[in-house]
């Protein structure tokens, strides 16, 4: 998600067509992810976009069907790492770059390793450029959107490490205090169903999300 993507990117985009279909318009407004889950809560906004599904957030949001898209989660190193990520109990000496507000994946939970906190994941990435992180904990697409766009000068210098952590399905979901958000939430996934079964769904995909 980023204004500087097609549409916002895939996330956006297939929450704002189906809305469209289920008869609503949207307006978007891009916040540091923890700003985001804090509006919510408060009540400031209707609804966010590519949301993880977490039980403990369900007290204030209402989930919807999965978008068709996920985040593939793992870790980006400096190029030239010989590090193994495929078992976490070996990561326990390392300091791992995170991003305040992010669910993380459960595994990554469990292991309790050191974290680093950055605002977003661009900021993540520039700590692992400099140095200060030894990995950082970040979506596939994401981390390669910005190499070949915000960092792309240091594209050479970051490499994916396999095998990823998990694949996490993104939702949207409205807010409990937004108006009718139970029915509101039952014509968007009418909608997203409509949208898969017609072919719809896939071609907003394939138009906003290249690097899937």
């Amino acid at each position: 998600m980023s204004e500087s993507l097609v549409e916002g990117g895939p996330a956006v985009a297939i929450t704002r067509a189906a809305l469209a279909r289920a008869g609503f318009a949207m307006s978007v407004d891009y916040r540091p992810w923890a700003r985001v889950l804090a509006e919510a809560q408060r009540g400031l906004c209707d609804g966010i976009v590519g949301s993880w599904l977490d039980p403990k957030r369900e007290a204030y949001l209402a989930y919807s069907e999965p978008l068709g898209i996920a985040n593939r989660i793992g870790f980006m190193a400096r190029a030239g790492s010989s590090l193994e990520v495929s078992d976490l109990g070996k990561l326990t000496t390392l300091h791992i770059g995170t991003v305040r507000g992010y669910v993380n994946p459960p595994a990554f939970e469990l292991a309790h390793l050191q974290r680093d906190e950055a605002l977003n994941d661009l900021g993540n990435l520039r700590k692992l450029l400099a140095g200060r992180i030894d990995l950082a904990l970040i979506d596939k697409g994401v981390a390669f959107r910005l190499l070949k766009t915000t960092l792309r000068s240091a594209a050479k210098q970051l490499v994916w490490l396999e095998p990823a952590l998990t694949e996490m399905p993104l939702h949207a979901a409205l807010t409990r205090t937004s108006t009718d958000f139970s029915s509101r939430l039952a014509l968007f996934n009418k909608s997203l169903a409509e949208m898969k079964a017609s072919g719809e769904l896939a071609a907003v995909i394939k138009q906003t999300a290249d690097w899937l």
